[in-house]
């Protein structure tokens, strides 16, 4: 391989730790994992742990 090969690759591989920190991070923190506030989504049951919007504003 060529230097300039192993600098993309090396490039590549930390964009996608970069990604993948993150995600890790937001989730940790108690965020989505689309970074939205789940009011339209379908898939909210998915990110928020079976809970949906509606039933977290009831129960406050």
């Amino acid at each position: 391989m060529q230097p300039i090969e192993i600098i993309i690759v090396i490039a590549a591989v930390a964009v996608v730790a970069a990604v993948v920190v993150g995600r890790i991070v937001r989730r940790k923190r108690g965020g989505t994992g689309c970074g939205c506030d789940c009011a339209d989504c379908g898939h909210c049951s998915a990110c928020r742990g079976g809970r949906s919007p509606q039933k977290d504003v009831e129960n406050k």
